[in-house]
């Protein structure tokens, strides 16, 4: 990661210029984020990646060469140190689902506000992870059946579980409940392990699919 004196350097991937130059415009303000270079398809943007770093892609779903979520995994693979964050228009859950699997840290939808855009890119670079508030309202009305297999939370499980889904830190869950950082890790913990998730992406993944958030 860049130093906390350099900028986070972003690169746009979407095929609609207007799209491109909105994302610009809520982020020309901003003094800790740089737009460094803007792809229209999938290609170009992997052709860019092989000789340019950048901390965050913003990653459009539907591209005219191929599929963002094919484009995200080839990113994540190649590109590990880089977050992905998924653009698009819908927030279906199994898009947002087959995102997560390919390694994007966050999802936005196309009309997210100054506020949100800036937090999303603030918070993957700084190893979280973050869903917009239209793509989790989005996924709370999507109706999802999983029989069996679902872990039982405790009241206080579940209030860390929606926030951690929403990218809260540590500190910030710690803060909002008025509890200690170290209990908010040993629920964290907990419920990786009720879950039998892996890391903080796969617990998100599997909240989602078993709509527990």
């Amino acid at each position: 990661m860049a130093l906390s004196t350099m900028k986070i350097k972003v690169l746009i991937v979407d095929d609609h210029p207007l799209v491109i130059e909105g994302l610009k415009s809520l982020l020309r303000g901003n003094q800790d984020i740089k737009v460094v270079e803007s792809c229209n398809d999938g290609y170009h943007a992997l052709q860019y990646l092989q000789n340019n770093f950048v901390d965050i892609v913003l990653l459009d779903i539907n591209l005219p060469d191929t599929s963002g979520i094919d484009i995200c995994e080839q990113i994540s693979k190649k590109h590990p140190t880089i977050a992905v964050i998924g653009l698009s228009t819908y927030g279906e859950r199994s898009i947002i689902n087959q995102m997560i699997s390919n390694g994007a840290k966050g999802y936005l939808l196309k009309n997210v506000t100054e506020t949100e855009l800036i937090e999303a890119i603030n918070k993957v670079y700084r190893g979280n992870v973050y869903f917009g508030v239209e793509v989790q309202k989005a996924m709370a009305n999507t109706i999802f059946h999983s029989m069996g297999n679902t872990p039982r939370l405790t009241k206080r499980e579940k209030q860390i579980l929606k926030l951690i889904v929403s990218g809260k830190t540590n500190n910030q869950i710690a803060e909002e409940l008025f509890i200690s950082p170290l209990t908010v890790e040993t629920h964290r913990r907990n419920l990786m392990k009720k879950m039998k998730a892996s890391n903080t992406a796969s617990l998100v993944k599997i909240a989602i699919e078993k709509a527990l958030v």
